[in-house]
């Protein structure tokens, strides 16, 4: 049995493929080793009974995860599947990678992704040739949802969200300022948080300042990622994640006002990757 998993800081999408070549699906919460211990890892999974239940029959796993950009994190995540599935061989890469090899294929481009948090690379059309630093949502995740999340609570702290969606935030979300003091401050995973106020944003992005607060954000991480790489205005752009594929078109008219034409938003790589692997069996 072989085990895909595509994860984010949110959501880990899993395949399950089985002896015949029959695939199933699984979703459980995201693992980033920025944020967390291999113990702390364990014990989240330990805890899901569909993955234990299969755990000593798993003989590969192909791992892809946000913050599995260093040698340090890759060998923390790979204890961490160790020690929940003793039998399996464990390959762990970038979710980067597993981007790159869903969108651009054998295609050279600039992947990024843009759910939770925000990241990009030069893709040669074999391996991640560039890669940019992500310092994570204290300190960038421009374009992600835990920056938009972010700025759409301080522009509500500050009284500065307009009065339409002040009051629908108010009364769809209970949204006050004690909850996101508190849930920002004293509670594990302040970026998953805030992110999570992306989906009320979304609801709304035709209202001038929901759309607005993409753009900018949007624009931001063009100008911070994107537009760092050689030759960009040149290049196919790719992106992947869910805060880019539900917003698309703000997305694709960000990079439009800066010369930039993206070329493919997928939600997620799974399913680009479990052909990915299928095909090598």
């Amino acid at each position: 049995m072989i085990l895909i998993a595509d994860s984010g800081s949110s959501k880990t999408d899993w395949r399950i493929i089985n002896k015949s070549g029959d695939i199933s699906q699984h979703r459980t919460v995201g693992f980033n080793p920025t944020y967390q211990t291999e113990h702390e890892m364990i014990s989240v999974l330990e805890s899901d009974e569909k993955l234990t239940g299969m755990a000593t029959d798993v003989s590969k796993i192909y791992y892809y995860g946000a913050g599995c950009s260093s040698e340090k994190m890759k060998h923390q995540v790979n204890l961490s599947l160790s020690g929940v599935f003793p039998n399996a061989a464990i390959e762990v890469d970038h979710d980067l990678l597993a981007a790159a090899r869903a969108t651009a294929g054998h295609e050279p481009g600039i992947v990024s992704i843009l759910g939770t948090g925000s990241n990009s690379c030069f893709y040669d059309g074999r391996d991640i040739s560039v890669s940019m630093h992500a310092p994570g949502f204290i300190l960038g995740d421009e374009g992600g949802g835990s920056y938009v999340g972010k700025q759409f609570l301080k522009d509500f702290i500050h009284n500065e969200v307009p009065s339409k969606i002040r009051k629908l935030a108010i009364e769809e979300l209970n949204l006050n300022y004690d909850e996101i003091i508190d849930r920002v401050y004293k509670h594990a995973f302040p970026g998953r948080y805030m992110a999570s106020f992306c989906r009320f944003i979304t609801k709304y992005q035709a209202d001038p300042y929901c759309y607005k607060l993409y753009y900018e954000a949007f624009q931001d991480f063009f100008k911070k990622y994107v537009m760092k790489f050689d030759e960009y205005k040149s290049q196919k752009i790719f992106f992947v994640g869910s805060i880019a594929f539900y917003n698309s078109d703000i997305l694709r008219q960000a990079g439009s006002d800066l010369g930039l034409d993206v070329s493919m938003i997928l939600e997620g790589p799974i399913a680009g990757l479990t052909l990915y692997h299928k095909s090598k069996l």
